[in-house]
């Protein structure tokens, strides 16, 4: 098991300029362990990886681990719809010294179910670093069905699951189908304490950026043995989750950043500022949630 509790999907603040603004990041990667986040996954959809240059995810992280310094487990996001490539940036962060992968399911060519095995073994095959796996449809445009998963975990290099497909119905699926030591993580925020009563770890998450004491204590209260208290978190918690998605993410999450004076909110094209009716209601749930 990679870690137990919140993993937050990191973002990468850039500067004016559209640079990466290492600074920042610093302060945030020193914040995250300090509030008890519990892993840090840099270059996932939050980070605004598919925006940056190979070399600059390389850099990231990189940077990552290096500030890290084993306090916290790295997991950093290696996903591509090429194969070839993934396995590229994956060798990479393991050499980097990262304790796991997050690797995306290949979007745009949109597989068959055969092709996904294939994908995910031809990269596992040539690691020793464990994978997490990322099931997140609404992206991809490709659902990782139960059996596959199944088929998935097998492998003794891919060891979680990181599942958004908003479908608990085939989350439960997984978990009877999978073995015991395989780790699901909830990738929805509104999912949390649903996935952790059919046997999951934790959450890679994205309102982790703004709550992360919070976000973390949740899961722990659940594991812990509290689960009413966690649901409670959970659903006080859902207001702001709501709001961090009436746009595609990450803008909503860099704009509540703003607001809360953590970043500049500076996005890359092809995300733009957040619509001025959108950014209202978010930060009307940050103010009811006692954060503003």
């Amino acid at each position: 098991m990679l870690f137990q509790g919140s993993g937050v999907a990191i973002v990468t603040p850039f500067n004016a300029d559209k640079s990466i603004d290492f600074k920042t990041y610093s302060k945030l990667l020193e914040w995250h362990i300090a509030e008890g986040t519990d892993a840090i996954i840099p270059c996932g959809t939050t980070g605004e990886a598919s925006a940056m240059s190979k070399e600059e995810q390389k850099k990231v992280i990189q940077f990552t681990v290096e500030k890290v310094a084993g306090r916290i487990p790295v997991i950093a996001g290696t996903g591509s719809n090429n194969t070839y490539q993934a396995l590229e940036m994956s060798l990479f962060a393991e050499k980097a010294g990262a304790d796991g992968l997050l690797i995306i399911n290949p979007y745009y060519n949109r597989t068959s179910q055969q092709g996904i095995v294939a994908h995910f073994k031809y990269i596992a095959d040539q690691l020793k670093t464990p994978i997490i796996v990322y099931n997140v449809p609404g992206r991809t445009g490709c659902n990782i069905q139960a059996a596959t998963m199944a088929e998935l975990a097998k492998h003794p290099n891919i060891v979680g699951l990181k599942a958004a497909s908003g479908d608990i119905a085939q989350i439960a699926e997984i978990a009877r189908l999978c073995p015991s030591d395989f780790t699901l993580y909830s990738g929805n925020d509104d999912h949390v304490v649903p996935i952790l009563s059919l046997g999951g770890r934790g959450v890679v998450s994205v309102v982790a950026n703004i709550l992360p004491r919070e976000t973390s204590k949740m899961v722990h209260q659940y594991l812990d043995g509290n689960p009413t208290e966690a649901l409670q978190m959970q659903l006080r918690m859902n207001g702001v989750v709501k709001a961090l998605f009436t746009e595609n993410n990450p803008i909503p999450v860099k704009r509540a950043m703003k607001f809360l004076q953590l970043l500049n909110g500076e996005l890359r094209l092809p995300l733009i500022e957040m619509q001025v009716n959108t950014a209202e209601q978010l930060r009307q749930e940050l103010v009811t949630y006692g954060l503003m």
